[in-house]
């Protein structure tokens, strides 16, 4: 390897470092809560060396919102072969929620913190958040045209399903569940779904 093969490795080695540090503190601690040199301690380097990768901490949380969605979506996408629309989407409500429950830390930077990066709000068109959406949209879309959710508009049923994944999802997250055994919480997110199945 080269030194400047060498020189770009250790490159995104830093930025997996800073990120990974900053998904953790964002997650436990609130955005508010978060500094760079709080980052910068996580991962043991001094200030300085964050401020030559991001110019603030509004940056690191846009990225990490991105990648999160990027993610979140390959996930929506492996249910698209399901041929049934109704089977499909329900399938589309399982996946979001297994996301959150094996992506948590990501989970809560993309749909619970309260406190939106400044970038994020700059970017009005941003395609990752944008098109997962449209992926739920298309779902409730073709069910409609098969016959279900009669009467319904929807953007209306788009918002109400993604409320219902939504609310799970983040109980599971916040640890809201603690209370339930763990080898009940899947079975039961999966019969919450089935039950919202059969009123459509």
């Amino acid at each position: 390897m080269g030194v400047k093969e060498r020189k770009e490795r250790q490159k995104t080695e830093m930025r997996e470092a800073i990120l990974n540090a900053a998904l953790k503190l964002f997650s436990d601690e609130g955005y508010d809560n978060v500094t760079m040199r709080k980052i910068a301690d996580k991962i043991e380097y001094s200030v300085g060396t964050i401020y030559l990768y991001y110019k603030d901490k509004s940056e690191i949380f846009f990225e990490l919102h991105n990648r999160g969605f990027a993610e979140f979506y390959k996930k929506q996408l492996s249910v698209q072969h399901i041929k049934d629309p109704i089977e499909r989407l329900f399938a589309h409500g399982e996946a979001y929620v297994q996301f959150a429950m094996e992506y948590p830390e990501y989970y809560d930077v993309m749909f619970i913190s309260r406190t939106p990066s400044k970038e994020l709000k700059k970017n009005e068109h941003w395609i990752e958040g944008e098109r997962t959406y449209d992926l739920l949209k298309l779902n409730i879309k073709q069910a409609m045209e098969a016959g279900h959710f009669k009467g319904v508009d929807l953007e209306v049923a788009a918002f109400s399903l993604w409320s219902f994944v939504h609310g799970m999802a983040s109980l599971y997250v916040r640890e809201r569940l603690m209370m339930m055994p763990t080898e009940f919480i899947k079975p039961l997110i999966k019969g919450a779904l089935q039950f919202l199945s059969r009123a459509y």
